[in-house]
């Protein structure tokens, strides 16, 4: 694939490398070209400007830049007709989601880059650290990827992505209601890693103790956990 990436962060930097280490094509877009060039240099990639790198990818653009500035970004690019993957991160002072009262981060920038660009939200849940594991596999199990997104094509090359990253995707829901329940979630795992100092893992139990599996419309949610 042709991947586009805008950003020269962290982010940017360890999906970026799992990439190419994969066979893709990735080219680094950063609005300072120096950064884009060390970065491209020592991975391995092409480099350029934003514009240059939402132009390159032709089968994927990822957007790594700060969440403040993603979606001023995202209508100043040529983005009509790309799968956009939205792996920012909306939290701001105290953990506070900045979206909070309004549409999720992902579909502000769904609407900043326009009705034709498909945007995915996957990637944000962990640590640029984590993306540099070669793969990212815990107790024997590789880590599960949650991704949002409306267009089926859109979200068949992101999960594909995922699994080039050595992890496992899962169907996060459309994108009005998924991404804004997975930026939320990073929310609360932010502040329980960085905050409190806790193994956020911990807060979840094993699958087989969770209950049996039923349509949401059966499951009366109201009342807390069932009994």
């Amino acid at each position: 694939m042709r991947i586009g990436i805008l950003g020269t962060g962290g982010m940017a930097d360890a999906l970026g490398t799992q990439w190419i280490k994969a066979g893709h094509e990735v080219l680094f877009g950063g609005r300072d070209l120096g950064r884009a060039e060390a970065l491209a240099r020592r991975r391995g990639g092409a480099s350029g400007s934003l514009h240059q790198a939402a132009d390159f990818g032709t089968d994927a653009v990822l957007m790594a830049l700060p969440w403040q500035a993603a979606v001023d970004v995202a209508r100043q690019l040529p983005l009509t007709g790309r799968v956009l993957i939205d792996c920012t991160n909306p939290v701001g002072e105290g953990f506070r989601l900045l979206t909070a009262g309004g549409p999720p981060a992902a579909v502000r920038l769904a609407t900043a880059a326009g009705p034709e660009t498909h945007v995915v939200k996957a990637f944000n849940l962990c640590h640029e650290d984590v993306w540099r594991l070669t793969p990212p596999v815990f107790d024997g199990r590789p880590l599960g990827v949650p991704v949002s997104g409306d267009a089926a094509e859109a979200l068949a090359v992101v999960r594909q992505l995922v699994r080039d990253v050595g992890c496992e995707p899962f169907a996060a829901g459309e994108l009005d209601q998924g991404a804004g329940l997975l930026e939320a979630t990073a929310a609360l795992l932010i502040r329980l890693w960085v905050g409190e100092g806790v193994d956020a893992q911990s807060i979840a139990p094993p699958r087989e103790s969770a209950g049996p599996r039923a349509d949401a419309e059966e499951v009366d949610l109201s009342s807390g956990p069932a009994s």
